[in-house]
């Protein structure tokens, strides 16, 4: 798999900057002279931009903001093949296939219960996770309505974390209703959407567009199977491999001997993304039973066993850490 697997592209990376020139802050220069490259930005400076982005900005709500200015343009070719699809649910099942193209900070899932539908967001982001979160769910939230021509309803914003400010002070730049502590970070809305026209629509110009995304997939070694393994493990991480498989459309002994032709396993690609995600989860503020249940444990035991074996230490010593 390719080195640019965990990367950013420079696109969105330069929404960062360009936001603290407005409000005049300079983020550190060795970070923006990794922009000037054009290349893909590593998920690692892609933290520290943000850190710094956020340390520098005395606004707890940077976040949120920022993701209310992301323009189509800052998606790269991602963002342009969403808003020339027909409809909304047609860009919204584009998006949880092309996201890798915009970055490696999480996945997408499109899902709907009777009337109501979302876009759910499961973030894999070591710094700043709840201002970046806010960010992702506020560009979803405005580049909807804008390729919708206005038309898009929301239902509400659920967040997983707690507010970052006042409650009043979201409700000032987002008008839609919004719920914390919700345990998942959602967009939602009633099914009917999902047959919304989009003002952009363009099938000559989306086939381009979806030609040169899968290039960039194929480039940075997302259409692998170990790639699709793991991004359904993180979606759903209490399943297991014949689930998993099914998922896939294939079978778990067909799975078994695919990977093994990557050199891999189905064990040690679920317990990796079970790994990453256990540290994650640490740094906020779910309890070690709560994190052991969602990630498929049998008990908290067993998930603390399994996290001294992964990290070396207790999940209470890592999160004293």
């Amino acid at each position: 798999m390719s080195d640019d697997t965990h990367s950013v592209t420079p696109l969105y990376a330069q929404a960062l900057l360009q936001s603290a020139a407005r409000h005049g802050v300079a983020l550190p220069a060795h970070l923006c002279a990794r922009l000037q490259a054009r290349e893909r930005i590593p998920l690692a400076v892609q933290d520290e931009l943000w850190e710094s982005y956020c340390a520098l900005l005395p606004d707890p709500l940077a976040g949120l903001r920022l993701g209310l200015d992301i323009q189509v343009g800052h998606l790269d070719s991602a963002g342009m093949l969403l808003v020339t699809c027909d409809t909304l649910g047609e860009a919204l099942e584009q998006l949880v296939e092309y996201a890798p193209v915009i970055g490696a900070g999480g996945d997408f899932s499109l899902q709907q219960q009777g009337a109501l539908a979302w876009i759910e967001y499961q973030p894999h982001l070591a710094v700043r996770q709840a201002e970046r979160v806010e960010a992702v769910l506020a560009t979803q939230l405005n580049l909807t309505r804008w390729s919708t021509g206005g038309r898009f309803q929301p239902h509400s914003i659920q967040f997983a974390h707690a507010p970052l400010s006042a409650e009043a002070d979201y409700r000032e730049l987002v008008d839609c209703p919004l719920q914390f502590n919700a345990g998942h970070n959602r967009l939602s809305f009633s099914v009917d959407q999902l047959s919304l026209p989009l003002i952009q629509a363009n099938s000559a110009l989306r086939e381009h567009l979806r030609q040169l995304a899968d290039e960039t997939l194929e480039a940075l070694g997302q259409h692998s199977l170990s790639a699709e393994v793991q991004r359904a493990v993180r979606l759903q991480p209490r399943w297991g491999k014949e689930r998993i498989a099914e998922q896939l459309n294939i079978s778990g002994r067909h799975l078994n001997r695919k990977l093994a032709e990557e050199g891999l396993s189905f064990k040690a690609l679920r317990e990796n993304v079970l790994q990453e995600m256990a540290c994650q989860a640490l740094q906020g503020r779910q309890s070690v039973a709560q994190i052991a249940e969602q990630l498929g444990f049998s008990d908290e035991n067993a998930f603390v066993r399994a996290f001294r074996r992964w990290q070396g230490m207790t999940p209470a010593r890592y999160r004293q850490g």
